[in-house]
């Protein structure tokens, strides 16, 4: 017998757009939401933008579909808020499995709705009340720009007073700062806050929304082991961009690490989670935050044991599973692929896209570094192409298009019949006193697996459509109109 307050949920569609913010609640006049995407599949649209927000595929729709049908079928004597619960638990499983975590003994989950609530949750969770805490984390335009207020605790309004050092990783102009200088920067502020009394929450962003690994992992191994009792680090892997074996050596430091399975995984947008290893979960577990987090999380998103499950309200966040459900489809896949296909294919993209955006004069490629791990595994190879944008001038040379017009040829890619998805514009200094902006074409787990898998449309055809969207943008910049 169906369980009648199931019935009563919202369609899927409806469902997808629950439970986040507002950034994905649906424009009355678009139907899309705040990243252009619509809560149901667009087979047609080249998606090449997972670095901001992916539509969700049609076959992870038909796998939210199941899901679906499966809560409607929830017995009848059961509360929506245990139905919540065991799905949760059984999404906390299939993580572990699928990432290959069962070695890490202990490895508790918090589900939370966005990257950018697992920063909060894991601020207030190293926060301690006898001295203030520091955070030293990447500049925002290189993280997202609700990152530096959850990590205060603005948004909830929290009481301890958390401040926030932002560090640059490149120049005004758009280039690399160099790494010796970052690594040095950081460890001058960490010292400076530990030697005033404050403890640090030292972010180590893997990647950045332009492809970085900030800063290197050699700084902050060196100042974890220096100042075990006042430095916790959050790995932001909230781009998911890394394999079993580099989030198996985060877990193992005991660090904390954030993921999301909405950007290299391709899920809908809103969809997060906190992993923390054996030994800070033993610390956490019987802390209590600051109530208002009820606004943002549930009781059930929190593991078995912990305290906070007692404060937090018993609701049900149905959006939230389909979400998480959505990326799950997709994780299956990209795992069920061998790795030395996943390996061969990125290079394969890489080299390609590399090769086209050097070699035409309507692009200009923003500097990335090589990315380095403890573990070289598919994870090394770059998946994030961020390039300036030029038009060409009636007298033979180029102009760098400003940060308007980049962001009016970021719009105009999903338009008309060639419906592109590319990453935002991020804001990358000036040149000449001109604010610019840089795009970004990725590469993700459902491109993988399209070009990679024998159901598949093959490499050739996935690394030609990601030439159809650079020749488009590099046709948008051509146009005087912008």
């Amino acid at each position: 017998m169906n369980n009648p307050a199931q019935e009563k949920l919202p369609n899927i569609t409806e469902l997808l757009t629950t439970g986040g913010d507002s950034r994905i609640l649906l424009s009355p006049e678009t139907g899309l939401n705040k990243y252009g995407c619509p809560p149901f599949p667009e087979p047609e649209v080249l998606s090449y933008g997972s670095v901001t927000a992916s539509t969700i595929s049609a076959k992870s729709f038909v796998g939210v579909e199941k899901f679906y049908n499966r809560l409607l079928d929830s017995p009848g004597s059961e509360a929506p808020h245990i139905i919540y619960a065991r799905e949760l638990d059984r999404i906390r499983a299939e993580l572990i499995s699928l990432c290959e975590l069962e070695t890490i003994p202990g490895l508790e989950i918090i589900i939370t709705t966005s990257g950018t609530d697992a920063h909060l949750f894991a601020a207030q969770l190293v926060s301690k009340k006898d001295s203030p805490l520091s955070v030293i984390t990447l500049e925002p335009e290189e993280t997202g720009s609700g990152v530096p207020a959850a990590l205060c605790g603005k948004i909830i309004n929290a009481g301890n007073a958390i401040k926030i050092i932002s560090v640059y990783a490149r120049k005004e102009d758009g280039s690399l700062r160099p790494q010796a200088t970052i690594d040095a920067e950081i460890e001058s502020h960490a010292i400076a806050n530990i030697k005033s009394g404050r403890n640090v929450l030292l972010v180590l962003t893997d990647v950045s929304k332009t492809g970085l690994i900030f800063p290197s992992l050699r700084c902050v191994m060196d100042l974890h082991t220096r100042f075990p009792d006042m430095i916790d680090v959050l790995v932001d892997a909230c781009q998911f961009r890394l394999g079993s074996q580099a989030l198996r050596a985060y877990l193992e430091q005991d660090f904390l690490v954030a993921i999301t399975g909405s950007k290299f995984i391709t899920g809908p947008a809103f969809s997060g989670a906190l992993l923390v290893p054996k030994i800070l979960a033993q610390k956490f577990r019987a802390k209590l935050l600051p109530n208002e987090l009820g606004l943002y999380s549930a009781a059930a998103d929190w593991p078995k044991g912990w305290d906070m499950q007692n404060i937090l309200p018993k609701t049900a966040n149905y959006g939230l599973l389909l979400r998480w459900e959505a990326a799950l489809e997709e994780l299956r896949a990209f795992h069920a692929l061998p790795t030395s296909a996943i390996k061969s294919f990125l290079q394969d993209f890489q080299a390609a896209i590399c090769e086209r955006i050097s070699g035409n004069p309507a692009f200009e490629p923003l500097p990335v570094n090589k990315l380095i791990r403890q573990s070289e595994d598919w994870s090394s190879i770059q998946t994030i192409f961020p390039f300036l944008l030029y038009r060409k001038k009636s007298n033979g040379s180029r102009e760098l298009l400003n940060r308007e017009e980049t962001e009016r040829v970021y719009k105009l890619m999903g338009k008309d019949s060639l419906h592109c998805q590319i990453g935002q514009p991020v804001l990358c200094g000036s040149r000449n006193g001109i604010p610019i902006s840089a795009l970004r074409l990725c590469n993700s787990a459902r491109l993988t697996c399209d070009a990679a898998s024998p159901q598949g449309r093959g490499a050739k055809t996935v690394i030609k459509e990601a030439m159809q969207v650079l020749d488009k943008a590099a046709m948008l910049a051509s146009l005087e109109l912008l």
